[in-house]
């Protein structure tokens, strides 16, 4: 019976040095090394952000991990991927009659594609921000540039922040983490419907992975837009 009771007490006492340990632990966050694995590059432009104190950007990024890590992700409703990916696809189109117009109906489909994903509805662009970057830390950078980018009149910060918001976009359209979405016209061979080989660069998204040109042709980094197709 004593011999019972001591294995008790020891296992009692055991529980009560882990749960202590892991508040400890909590209350602590997660160190440099941590955050920078979590964080990637949203790590460097928090710190950037702080003027190069890395406590602070490490106290900012662990108070992100607290309001935003418990956070799951929904799944998209039947068919919502699919719509996703035309409405995409029309504003990449839409790019070249008015950037600007454009570049805004992107943020509002992101804006509404994360409240989709589980996100709370009613937060401000920076509390969204920090909520997509605790799961999606690589690809957020995308959002921000969207949101700079609508502050000026530059065509080519525009089309490069459209570039980059796509990242974002992928991410959330995806089931999982960081794979590229799945369905009609993600992540296959335009014209061939089959599945890209090995070495193939497969489109991101709709008909192609960047605004199209007014003749029809693909729009690649660097090509100069003339005549009506900037504002």
């Amino acid at each position: 019976m004593f011999t019972i009771l001591l294995i008790v007490g020891l296992v009692v006492i055991l529980a009560v040095a882990v749960g202590l340990a892991l508040r400890l632990r909590q209350g602590q966050g997660v160190g440099g090394q941590g955050l920078k694995r979590r964080f990637g590059p949203e790590y460097d432009r928090a710190v950037a952000r702080h003027n190069g104190d890395t406590k602070a950007a490490e106290r900012e990024l662990n108070d992100r991990l607290r309001r935003y890590g418990s956070l799951r992700e929904q799944p998209l409703a039947p068919g919502a991927q699919e719509r996703y990916a035309e409405r995409w696809t029309a504003v990449q189109e839409h790019f070249v009659e008015s950037p600007h117009a454009a570049l805004n109906e992107a943020d509002v489909l992101l804006t509404q594609l994360s409240t989709d994903r589980g996100y709370p509805p009613n937060l401000a662009f920076e509390e969204r921000v920090e909520a997509l970057s605790v799961h999606h830390a690589h690809h957020v950078h995308g959002y921000l540039r969207v949101h700079e980018a609508l502050r000026g009149e530059n065509t080519e910060e525009m089309r490069s922040a459209f570039l980059a918001a796509r990242g974002l976009f992928e991410a959330l359209t995806s089931p999982h983490h960081g794979g590229r979405p799945h369905g009609r016209g993600l992540g296959r061979t335009r014209g061939t419907g089959r599945t890209p080989g090995k070495h193939e660069p497969a489109p991101a998204v709709g008909r192609g992975t960047e605004p199209a040109r007014r003749d029809g042709a693909r729009w690649a980094p660097g090509y100069p837009m003339t005549g009506g197709e900037a504002r």
